[in-house]
């Protein structure tokens, strides 16, 4: 991520704690969008206090090596195909109970195209 600096992650958590809020709020549910916010908070905190844990500072922080930018890919094509899984395990169970497997579907469809045309344009670089 271009993005590397050592407010870049706890900026982001306190984003989409924000954008959790709104949701919630939007949605009549402002008690849950407060704790979302505070959870995602808490997270923010974890990532700018704990600086001096190299697992925290090899998640969210500034100047990775090539060490954690591999170890980072590994982590990304694990949970990859864990969602991959999840995915088609949704879609089967609720295809299974008679429905017509959305989310699943759309979820599958989209993650498949950006596979796609990630290695169409990986390719065409290499």
């Amino acid at each position: 991520m271009t993005m590397r600096s050592r407010w870049f992650m706890p900026a982001f958590c306190l984003f989409l704690g924000a954008l959790m809020f709104g949701a919630f709020a939007i949605g009549q549910d402002v008690g849950q969008g407060a704790i979302s916010f505070a959870i995602m908070a808490a997270l923010a905190a974890v990532f700018f206090f704990g600086r001096r844990s190299e697992t925290i500072s090899g998640i969210g922080g500034p100047g990775r090596d090539e060490r954690w930018e591999l170890i980072d890919l590994r982590a990304t094509a694990f949970t990859a195909g864990v969602l991959v899984v999840t995915v088609i395990v949704g879609f089967l169970v609720e295809v299974a109970r008679g429905h017509d497997g959305s989310p699943y579907t759309q979820i599958g469809a989209i993650g498949g195209t950006a596979y796609v045309l990630a290695v169409a344009v990986l390719h065409r670089r290499g």
